[in-house]
């Protein structure tokens, strides 16, 4: 397989330490400047009617996979899910009904969502529904684990209106999964699958991931075979970031075991190819999608986006974020709850928002944000929607050097990544971040 670039400019792209850009400013950038205060004051700002997507994260597992970089813990006893629960439904009731706001999306993320089991799902799934207008509802998600599902979990996933569900598939080779503490057998993906699709949950997202410990290209390829032979509209491929300084659990695997700069590229090639040939487009940096998935519609038509769930149609005026750790986003600004459960669960079962940090945007920030985020959705751009390309001179001036190297073309005003760039995609966004600085290493790899 050829390199599009030379190897040594690859590697040395490949290796930069850059933000997904799921958000900009990344969440780094937030500060203790925006806390509870802050945060209520904005939501009474919110316009009435306004259209808005909740985010609920549950940070529970039956057991920690190596890999994980998730806000997550292992619990084997059901007193601390049970009294999260109830913080979640303490939470949601602050909100009170957000000025009669209308509901588009509803995201259950982790860990593992379904812990919380069927009878707490349904609780808090009736609790939203009697605070919020769920007329204009377009997606109810969640976040699915093969290993910990029955088929009284996807009756309940059923009642509640689940409508589409991701599965944590990662990588099919055993030996890949010993390695990651995952054990998962094909098998039970696809059981999982099947029984989702008995019960009408028809849209199906799968992960998958390269860069694993001890992960070949035949790994990454069969991988994404089985993966497709499900036929999912949508699939996930994310490279894995080892950050042990960040997520000391990763310190149980091997670094020798790890993929080298080179294979990451060739693996992230060989997958893409593999889905490819399969029928699935890619969108953006890291998802593939058939043709008439409305993520791929979305993205022919210049209206994908992109969020802390990744690449998705969620256009909604602002994000609310539920539970320990959870990212909201608001016309004025991002707001994170507490990570720590302790101090999370005494503010909210005081009656306050465990808001505490935040970044209050600014013109600029905003500015620089809706670059990235259509260099980051549709692969092109046109700085005179932005400004001019005079505004930005220093910035294509940096960009001149991916272009020398097939990666994008400019011309005038007008930015195109090329096929040979995708995988390079977030280096050409932080040409635009004027937070990002040379020395960061809190970021993923680039590929």
């Amino acid at each position: 397989m050829t390199d599009p670039i030379p190897a040594a400019a690859s590697l040395a792209l490949a290796e930069r330490n850059v933000p997904r850009y799921t958000s900009y400013p990344s969440a780094p950038h937030f500060s203790g400047q925006v806390g509870p205060d802050t945060y209520r004051d904005w939501l009474k700002a919110l316009p009435r009617g306004s259209r808005v997507s909740l985010y609920i994260h549950v940070p529970f597992c039956t057991e920690l996979c190596f890999y994980c970089g998730c806000n997550t813990r292992a619990v084997r006893k059901r007193e601390p899910v049970d009294a999260y629960a109830e913080r979640l439904l303490e939470e949601i009731a602050l909100l009170g009904d957000l000025n009669g706001a209308h509901l588009t999306h509803i995201h259950w993320g982790g860990g593992t969502p379904s812990i919380l089991g069927p009878q707490w799902l349904e609780t808090i799934a009736a609790r939203i529904a009697s605070r919020f207008d769920l007329s204009e509802l377009k997606e109810h998600a969640i976040e699915l684990d093969p290993r910990r599902m029955d088929r009284t979990l996807v009756r309940s996933l059923t009642a509640i209106g689940i409508n589409r569900a991701s599965l944590g598939m990662q990588d099919a080779a055993p030996h890949v999964q010993h390695a990651i503490g995952r054990v998962q057998p094909f098998e039970q993906v696809e059981r999982a699958a099947n029984w989702l699709r008995e019960a009408g949950i028809d849209n199906l997202n799968l992960d998958l991931m390269y860069g694993l410990p001890k992960q070949t290209g035949r790994d990454v390829a069969r991988s994404a075979e089985l993966a497709a032979s499900l036929h999912p509209q949508r699939l996930a491929l994310f490279g894995y970031a080892h950050v042990p300084w960040f997520k000391t659990h990763q310190r149980l695997i091997d670094t020798d075991t790890l993929p080298a700069a080179a294979e990451r590229i060739e693996q992230a090639a060989i997958a893409a190819e593999t889905l490819a040939s399969f029928g699935y487009r890619p969108v953006g940096l890291d998802h593939f999608a058939l043709p008439d998935d409305e993520l791929c519609v979305a993205a022919r038509e210049g209206r994908l986006h992109r969020n802390f769930q990744g690449y998705t149609t969620d256009d909604a005026d602002a994000l609310i974020g539920i539970g320990a750790s959870s990212i909201g986003r608001l016309p004025q600004g991002y707001v994170q709850n507490a990570p720590d459960m302790g101090r999370y669960a005494r503010s909210v079962a005081a009656g306050n928002f465990a808001t505490v940090k935040g970044l209050a945007l600014t013109d600029d920030d905003r500015l620089r944000a809706g670059i990235i985020e259509r260099l980051m959705c549709d692969l092109a751009l046109d700085l005179d929607a932005f400004g001019g390309a005079a505004r930005f001179a220093g910035e294509l001036k940096t960009l001149e050097a991916l272009a020398a190297q097939g990666l994008l073309t400019i011309d005038g005003a007008k930015i195109t990544i090329t096929e040979a760039g995708r995988p390079y995609i977030r280096i050409a966004a932080a040409a635009f971040d004027s937070y990002l600085t040379t020395s960061q290493k809190r970021h993923s790899v680039a590929v």
